[in-house]
């Protein structure tokens, strides 16, 4: 029918990849990608806390409608992300509750919406990763169109079936397919520095001249 494609996936990072990441501080990894991508400032996470990390499922929905979000849930498999681009629009929730519960219980690893969602009071309190773009408590409909398993691209973030999405307190984040392990070894080594500029500050140990000599070669007097 005209509006609707599914695709099968044809690759996805791996569950060895995926751990690698876990915990790894999203400021990290986009320091790492350049500071060039990000899921945009406006899809922030509703969940009770703690991290994200999964390969990707992608939907394209009209906005206000789930339809193929719900078929999506349907395929997912455990440790997939669900990223939904219903273009933003908040006039109706693309996801609740019930359907969260179904996607906790298929141990799906998070679910992303750049549209809004409902049922905020018990998205709080559960630990599934839910980032939304906002809320509303008018729901969706279900006729579609839509496509699974597409390129979608939040916030100029282009986002490709498979790739790694990794979330945590400051937003979410794609790691394109190809560069999982690239960018990942870049991250953790920063991570590493982090922690040890974090020691040499609580020991007294951390220079600051740094910021004079930046001052003086942009000529600052």
């Amino acid at each position: 029918m005209n509006g609707f494609r599914i695709v099968e996936r044809t690759r996805k990072a791996s569950q060895a990849q995926i751990a690698a990441y876990d915990d790894l501080p999203v400021a990290n990894i986009s320091d790492a990608m350049h500071r060039m991508s990000g899921g945009g400032a406006g899809l922030r996470p509703y969940h009770a806390g703690g991290y994200m990390a999964g390969a990707a499922l992608t939907v394209k929905s009209r906005p206000g409608d789930n339809l193929m979000v719900h078929y999506a849930l349907n395929i997912a498999e455990p440790g997939d992300v669900i990223v939904v681009d219903a273009g933003g629009d908040l006039t109706n929730a693309i996801v609740g509750e019930l359907m969260l519960a179904f996607a906790a219980k298929k141990h799906v690893a998070g679910v992303v919406i750049n549209g809004a969602v409902r049922d905020t009071h018990s998205i709080g309190k559960n630990r599934l990763p839910v980032y939304a773009a906002g809320v509303t408590h008018r729901g969706p409909y279900k006729d579609g169109p839509g496509e699974v398993n597409v390129p979608i691209s939040i916030s100029g973030m282009v986002i490709e079936p498979g790739d790694l999405i990794v979330g945590d307190e400051d937003g979410f984040l794609c790691v394109p397919f190809a560069e999982i392990d690239r960018i990942h070894a870049l991250a953790h080594e920063r991570h590493l520095s982090e922690l040890a500029k974090l020691q040499a500050i609580e020991e007294g140990r951390n220079k600051r001249d740094w910021v004079e000599k930046k001052l003086q070669l942009l000529g600052v007097i």
